[in-house]
């Protein structure tokens, strides 16, 4: 038997490349309504959209209130003059980035392997008309016990409650058996920890921890995880079982 039998997973840079999906719907919102969309501005944008999305993790705004804002903050920073239509231009670019469902090379691999052992739910901070059609789009879905969208839940990541309200759905009482996996130390692996649960940060780019946060693991590729997951046993049936789950289902 697995080590971990359920596992929580992000979605976000864990199983779906919201870089590259950000990076398109972004570029199509901006030149939509004839603003910046170089690379200066895009990378304003994102430091003004984590620093929102770090507010968020802290409790200190809500998710209705990020997405009122979060472009109005780009067009001050960018020193430009406030339009009147940033909630507008939100519900533009999510229209835009629900279209984008890259998956990182690996995940619907990885998915497959996993379910064979444990309980897979997708617990996610992101806008629920967003989320729901690109994990739909992907066939991340098809591995899934659980489809977990803070927005539905009524509480968001890093939040013991969302973690509770999530297991009790899942039927799920023994927490030394799961596993949160994510990409978002603030939000993925201090929700873990506060709810009391193994955490697993899921570190594919490389980078420093800054946060003071310690996951249990670190990985940085889905093979990685495996081991972290799996009892040698399982791990040597990786790759040559007929799957539970079918993608084409």
């Amino acid at each position: 038997m697995a080590k971990y039998t359920c596992l929580l997973l992000d979605v976000d840079n864990t199983l779906l490349d919201f870089d590259a999906a950000e990076r398109q719907a972004l570029t199509d919102t901006l030149i939509h309504y004839g603003l910046p969309h170089d690379a200066d501005a895009l990378s304003t944008y994102h430091e003004v959209n984590r620093r929102l999305w770090a507010q968020l993790a802290r409790g200190e705004l809500n998710k209705n209130k990020l997405f009122a804002i979060r472009f109005l903050r780009f067009i001050e920073a960018m020193g430009l003059p406030d339009p009147g239509n940033s909630r507008e231009m939100n519900d533009y670019y999510e229209n835009e980035l629900a279209r984008h469902a890259d998956l990182i090379p690996g995940a619907l691999q990885a998915l497959e392997e996993l379910a064979e052992v444990a309980t897979l739910a997708t617990v996610s901070n992101g806008a629920t008309r967003v989320q729901q059609s690109r994990i739909a789009a992907s066939g991340i879905g098809n591995y899934m016990d659980g489809v977990y969208i803070s927005e539905k839940m009524g509480a968001a990541k890093p939040q013991a409650r969302l973690y509770d309200m999530v297991l009790k759905d899942l039927g799920v009482t023994d927490k030394s058996r799961v596993l949160m996996v994510g990409d978002d130390l603030l939000a993925d692996i201090k929700g873990g920890q506060n709810a009391g649960i193994d955490t697993c940060w899921v570190n594919f780019a490389g980078e420093e921890n800054t946060t003071g946060l310690r996951p249990t693991y670190t990985v940085h590729s889905y093979e990685e995880l495996y081991r972290v997951v799996m009892e040698p046993e399982e791990l040597e049936m990786v790759g040559i079982r007929d799957p539970r789950h079918r993608n084409d289902l």
